[in-house]
């Protein structure tokens, strides 16, 4: 073999394992991020949809896969058993529940309290007119979200307990179901569901969470392991959900018709729905976690969960800034 013939197979050798190499690299850096969410996880809806999301973790090497949740147990559920990474968002309740189950979880970010966000509603033809009356009542609420707190206090409030109503375990679509259809008494809702109920069955609301009654926060969460390998990803995530909160405040037309179309709701119903929410994201901190301590305490003296949770045990993970 001539010696010009033998240095261009050489070159070419080495081009070809040089790109063999580069691909190898490529494909480890790759990784995937599966995110839950909820109809009523506004912020990464509105993520999901315009694929900003998807943008900003490109750079990392990080890709995106989405699965919807009828409520907040069940995401939380999936990410314990490693079928999700990342849940985004949920109410307060929620993992008081999973780590009741004994779930390895992590605080990622909160939305600020909106206590008006959810209600205990009754048709406007209702007899019932305060608290109170709620006794012997069949009550429709979706166990382990917000709502379920909302009702735990307002109940207490009158000095009645879960043992004076028959609460209805529903989804929130079976909840609103009911409620239309008369075979519940009341619906503890929350947004969007409770502003387009409103707006359609001219429902009334008995009680919300203003007054000190239920702050009503919601939370991001990831598994612990996720937490503790993927910060650069998560600093992303962060930092998008934070833009996008300021975003809605500052656009509520904008972002209603955003919305319309995933939630089914009219545009002005939306507006109205995002106007109770805070939507302000920021850090979790243990003392932010207080009333946390108290659902959980509440919930253990109703024998909801089988013990006493010290809400700080959970990770809670700290943003390294944009």
């Amino acid at each position: 073999m001539r010696p010009l013939t033998r240095l261009l197979r050489g070159v070419a050798a080495g081009a070809i394992g040089l790109l063999g190499m580069s691909l190898f690299a490529a494909a480890a850096q790759s990784e995937e991020i599966r995110i839950g969410y909820q109809k009523s996880s506004t912020l990464t809806a509105i993520l999901k949809t315009n694929g900003e999301l998807e943008k900003a973790l490109a750079p990392l090497g990080v890709t995106v896969t989405w699965r919807e949740f009828t409520s907040g147990l069940p995401l939380l559920e999936a990410i314990n058993i490693g079928s999700v990474d990342f849940g985004a968002d949920v109410a307060d309740t929620v993992p008081i529940f999973a780590q009741a189950a004994g779930a390895k979880l992590a605080y990622i970010a909160e939305e600020a309290a909106s206590p008006t966000a959810q209600a205990i509603l009754v048709p406007k033809s209702s007899p019932l007119k305060t608290l109170a009356d709620l006794k012997g009542r069949k009550v429709a609420v979706t166990k382990g979200a917000g709502s379920h707190y909302l009702l735990l206090v307002a109940l207490a409030k009158a000095d009645l307990n879960f043992k004076d109503i028959s609460p209805a375990y529903l989804t929130p679509a079976d909840g609103r179901t009911a409620f239309i259809g008369n075979s519940v008494d009341a619906w503890v809702a929350w947004d969007p569901f409770l502003s387009s109920t409103l707006k359609q069955s001219e429902a009334r609301v008995l009680a919300d969470g203003s007054n000190g009654l239920a702050s009503y926060k919601r939370y991001y969460l990831a598994s612990a392991a996720y937490a503790d390998a993927h910060g650069a990803a998560l600093n992303v995530i962060f930092n998008k959900l934070a833009e996008t909160g300021k975003w809605v405040k500052a656009h509520p037309a904008e972002a209603a018709a955003s919305l319309t179309g995933l939630w089914g709701i009219d545009a002005a119903t939306v507006k109205e729905a995002n106007s109770h929410r805070s939507y302000l994201v920021g850090p979790v901190t243990a003392s932010g976690l207080s009333e946390q301590q108290r659902i959980a305490d509440a919930f253990f003296a109703e024998h909801l969960i089988p013990a006493k949770l010290d809400t700080t045990a959970l990770k809670i993970w700290a943003p390294k800034g944009p």
